[in-house]
């Protein structure tokens, strides 16, 4: 162990020994570069003037607003009922409500539908379903009807038959 610090000084000292070598020929390299003549550096291209554009056309159409739709009549098609309150089952999508079968009381026939958290509910022709106002149009045993209202993209909106049916 003691002679570990010594051995290290020893390998130390002949490293830095090895570094000191002969660089002449080195010098002589750096000095031949040095000495040739540079090369010619091109000159900067010319720069053209930039041209201004005015825009003026303050009287056509924005190209930053969307094109003004037809003007549309309220009488021209369907419109969701605006000021009713909404069932509990127009809050999930259409797609996810399962009718799980049927049952008659008092002469009229309500739909079982099964929402994804699992609960059952009854439905007569007339109640709103899904999310896009849906209606309720009839019962069967083998499905339920209903009636969309869809929108057409450009203010209006149409009527779109689905259907759920019996799992």
């Amino acid at each position: 162990m003691l002679n570990a610090p010594l051995v290290m000084t020893a390998l130390l000292a002949m490293l830095l020994a090895g570094c000191g070598g002969d660089m002449d020929d080195l010098l002589v390299y750096v000095d031949e570069v040095k000495s040739r003549p540079g090369g010619r550096i091109e000159p900067l291209p010319q720069i053209k003037p930039y041209q201004t554009f005015d825009y003026s056309a303050e009287t056509m159409r924005s190209p930053f607003l969307p094109d003004a739709a037809p003007a549309r009549s309220a009488a021209s098609g369907p419109t969701p009922v605006v000021n009713r309150p909404k069932e509990y089952l127009e809050g999930f999508p259409l797609d996810t409500l399962a009718m799980v079968g049927t049952l008659e009381r008092e002469g009229r026939t309500f739909g079982l539908v099964q929402t994804q958290d699992g609960l059952v509910h009854r439905v007569l022709p007339g109640n709103f379903v899904g999310q896009n106002d849906g209606r309720v149009v009839s019962v069967t045993e083998a499905g339920i009807q209903v009636e969309e209202l869809v929108p057409d993209g450009i203010g209006g909106f149409f009527k779109r038959s689905a259907a759920i049916g019996l799992d």
